[in-house]
């Protein structure tokens, strides 16, 4: 299971740098709220792609809740980050709304590094 988010970690820090470049050389002509919204989302990105990897090698040790963490960053990617990418998606998928969704994903995001903090604070 450690192996698992390594693995998305190394997923997420390999889509960061695409993304990254993406929004480099492929915004011309975007709102600015738009890419600002999508450098904010490449940053949580990147800091979670760190955080996955860095569970993945605490998990062991950690037990259930490190695990939990995982799946909490995991998800917590999807959710937020993928509603800022959203606006820049191919043109069918800007038709839906989710932005209601960031909220969630952050929430996660954030249950993730409380959990991830319990779990070395219960050894």
């Amino acid at each position: 299971m450690e192996r698992l988010w390594v693995g998305f970690g190394a997923i997420a820090g390999a889509s960061t740098v695409a993304m990254a470049a993406y929004a480099a050389h492929g915004l011309g002509g975007t709102a600015p709220a738009v890419i600002a919204n999508v450098g904010s989302a490449i940053q949580m990105q990147g800091l979670h792609a760190l955080a996955l990897v860095a569970t993945g090698l605490w998990a062991r040790r950690g037990g259930v809740l490190a695990h939990l963490a995982g799946a909490a960053f995991v998800l917590g990617l999807v959710l937020f980050c993928g509603t800022l990418y959203q606006p820049i998606a191919p043109g069918w998928a800007r038709t839906i709304h989710v932005g209601f969704l960031a909220p969630a994903g952050g929430m996660l995001l954030i249950g993730g590094w409380v959990l991830l903090g319990l779990s070395a604070l219960r050894r």
